[in-house]
């Protein structure tokens, strides 16, 4: 009875140890963060110094007309609005580079600014200046056309690269100065005009995308003949 009693007590102990082990060894189902990675804190400073140098690249890209970096930077779904309004597709963008378009203006890149939101996301504000070769006629002095624009970059790091996924461009407009309302003495009443001359007609204005042809020269108006002499009588 004793033998009996002790093999009954060691079985019963054998089996309390592997239930205690194999519930110790199964997974919490309700703990599902207790294995999760944590991502890992992004190096701001570096990747604003990679997403800067790509943007300060794009006066060298449309001068050189280096489609090749066009593909490479602009994703194949990117999405762009030009400054007009409407929209662009990448292979607009390639072939108006490849073909020039702009070329010839010198333009530079300011006020870059940009809002790193993880290891694989940032968006880039910049200031594009566009200083043009041609000119315009004001107050009978040349000038150079200045365009200035603002622009909004969405990168995404892709396969270990950065590109564009969407892009907006707008033009900044500048402010209208008011005009100086004329001040005229009061209870005195404008004295009146002499009639001038007929004046010549004003050179055409340039328009922004040709220079300025020089002003029309006003033809001398024809000298009258002396009168006849009278023969003495």
């Amino acid at each position: 009875m004793r033998k009996f009693f002790s093999v009954t007590l060691f079985s019963l102990l054998i089996v309390a140890i592997a239930t205690f082990f194999g519930c110790a060894s199964q997974p919490n189902p309700g703990n599902t963060n207790a294995t999760a990675v944590a991502e890992p804190t992004p190096d701001k400073d570096a990747i604003e110094a990679q997403l800067k140098a790509l943007e300060y690249d794009w006066p060298r890209i449309i001068k050189e007309r280096d489609g090749a970096a066009v593909r490479k930077l602009e994703a194949d779904d990117i999405m762009l609005v030009y400054p007009d309004g409407t929209e662009g597709t990448k292979e607009q963008d390639i072939k108006d580079i490849e073909a020039g378009e702009g070329s010839a203006d010198p333009q530079e890149i300011s006020d870059l600014k940009v809002n790193v939101l993880n290891n694989d996301a940032a968006i880039v504000h910049s200031r594009t200046t566009i200083k043009g070769d041609r000119y315009r006629m004001t107050d009978g002095k040349c000038e150079t056309i200045i365009h200035e624009f603002r622009t909004l970059d969405t990168f995404v790091r892709r396969n270990g690269q950065w590109q564009i996924v969407a892009s907006t461009t707008v033009p900044v407009r500048s402010t209208p100065q008011p005009a100086a309302s004329p001040s005229s003495s009061p209870g005195v009443s404008p004295s009146p005009k002499a009639s001038s001359s007929p004046k010549a007609s004003p050179s055409p204005k340039a328009s922004p995308r040709a220079k300025a042809s020089p002003a029309l020269r006003v033809s001398p108006s024809p000298v009258a003949k002396p009168p006849a002499k009278t023969t003495p009588q």
